[in-house]
């Protein structure tokens, strides 16, 4: 098993796998209109979906629509683009706070919450704030075990104008702290944007890595295979 102590030291994917990756986003995409639909088996209730760095609730819509089909009620985030966090970051995270809160009032039951790489990186800090409104987190992509080892720190940095705000190690260290809540991290070896060495949990009785074979990182939340693990796990816990 990898922990998350050790995936912080891998560098980023090859250049190789970066440039492929719009191509393999839509092969990705297109694989899915081609599959079977995920059986609809969830119990209706809700799911935020966060998008991952320079996507929106637009980027997200397949997926919350093949979590829609299969019997979830999910929801997007409603905040635009994602450029990641602005000013202080836990003051930043109040705002997403408020979202599940709202969500939780309005159907009476805990929230699970999706995040797409940085997403779920924000999805997984917000049920350390908010354990008791979370149902189970789950994680595509996401860099929390060592969110250095990616290529999207220049995108990052184009997005916020050059004001990206400074990686701390007590920061760092937080971010690979698991939450209190079940949680599972999807990840592929085939990521060309982030180390999927960097996307794995420290595995327990509530906490699990699910490996996708053959999955890009920008086409991740339309991938058949990573459809089928979220459905399975939302309806699983």
């Amino acid at each position: 098993m990898t922990t998350a102590s050790n995936s912080a030291m891998h560098g980023a994917p090859s250049l190789v796998l970066l440039a492929l990756e719009p191509w393999r986003a839509g092969i990705d995409l297109a694989a899915s209109f081609l599959s079977t639909r995920p059986r609809r088996i969830g119990d209706g209730h809700p799911v935020l979906v966060l998008p991952g760095l320079g996507g929106g609730d637009w980027s997200t819509v397949w997926l919350r629509r093949s979590l829609n089909r299969a019997g979830f009620a999910t929801s997007g985030w409603g905040l635009g683009l994602n450029r990641g966090p602005e000013g202080d970051f836990d003051e930043w995270l109040a705002r997403l706070d408020a979202k599940v809160q709202a969500l939780h009032d309005r159907d009476g039951r805990k929230v699970s919450i999706i995040g797409w790489s940085l997403g779920g990186i924000y999805a997984r800090e917000l049920a350390k704030r908010v354990p008791h409104l979370v149902r189970q987190v789950v994680t595509l992509g996401s860099p929390f075990a060592g969110i250095k080892s990616s290529n999207a720190q220049t995108a990052f940095k184009l997005l916020n104008r050059g004001r990206a705000q400074p990686m701390t190690a007590e920061l760092e260290q937080r971010l690979r702290t698991d939450p209190p809540v079940p949680a599972t991290a999807i990840y592929s070896r085939t990521d060309g944007v982030v180390a999927w060495q960097s996307c794995m949990l420290n595995e327990s009785a509530h906490a699990q890595n699910i490996e996708v074979s053959g999955s890009s990182h920008c086409g991740m939340g339309a991938h058949p295979q990573v459809l089928r693990a979220v459905v399975d796990r939302l309806a699983a816990v």
